[in-house]
């Protein structure tokens, strides 16, 4: 297992934006700029570098959620929707589902495209910050965050602020790219910094964008890491899933 704080902390006033070393108030900035960038492409490149895979991630935390009717959820870094319209059906017109993301653009996506479905009743639209999230102590039954946690600056203040905002006897989900077993990492590697940055320039025009999300992916806490990360905060029973070999790990913790 890496060195949790050698994947977590640069500095006092510094953080890291993929590779790069950057101020910690730019952070937020150069992450909205790569979003604002791939927004309206962003479910076809989804289904692209990840061969279409990523809906049977998203299915499985979607089971794993424990979701039920009349229920609040919050689906933080929502972006276009995905988890958000399947916790609709879910919760039922009882119940109630949060959109949020930091990145307005992203946050357009999304009302879009659930319009287009036609969800407009249970369900609104919030742009808010993970680490500081704007709604009362124990009120949510259920957060997820899928794909976001590792874009976010301080991941253990939004940590923190995601256990703040969950009820007791509720749980949060974290969905995000992690560290791949050995046998599979050169062939990962080799995809994600050669063959995704060109997809992204052939496709969203953007072969910057790209090459930060492969790099984020490797700065990101390994399982282990986040999973005491998530213990910290104060969540218990946490264990996580690794999927596809652990390119990708769903990570789970309860408010007791």
């Amino acid at each position: 297992m890496e060195n949790k704080k050698s994947q977590t902390d640069t500095s006092s006033t510094d953080t890291h934006f993929g590779y790069q070393q950057v101020p910690l108030e730019e952070k937020a900035r150069k992450v909205a700029d790569v979003f604002h960038s791939v927004a309206d492409k962003y479910d076809l490149m989804n289904d692209l570098m990840s061969f279409g895979v990523h809906r049977l991630w998203k299915r499985y935390t979607i089971e794993l959620s424990g979701v039920k009717k009349g229920q609040r959820v919050l689906d933080i870094a929502g972006g276009t929707g995905d988890l958000a319209s399947r916790f609709v059906r879910m919760v039922g017109k009882e119940g109630e589902v949060v959109l949020s993301d930091i990145n307005d653009s992203m946050l357009q996506q999304g009302r879009s495209r659930m319009i287009d479905k036609g969800i407009i009743g249970n369900i609104r639209y919030v742009q808010a910050n993970a680490e500081r999230l704007p709604f009362p102590d124990n009120y949510f039954d259920c957060i997820s965050i899928a794909f976001g946690l590792r874009n976010v600056t301080d991941k253990d203040a939004a940590l923190r602020s995601m256990f703040r905002v969950l009820k007791p006897g509720g749980r949060a989900l974290i969905l995000e790219f992690s560290k791949p077993a050995s046998p599979v990492k050169p062939l990962y590697d080799l995809y994600s910094f050669k063959i995704l940055p060109m997809i992204g320039k052939l496709v969203a025009k953007d072969e910057d964008s790209y090459r930060y999300l492969a790099e984020s992916i490797r700065m990101h806490p390994d399982q282990e890491t986040l999973k005491q990360m998530m213990s910290d905060a104060g969540f218990e029973r946490c264990d996580f899933y690794n999927l596809s070999a652990g390119i990708v790990a769903l990570h789970r913790g309860y408010k007791l």
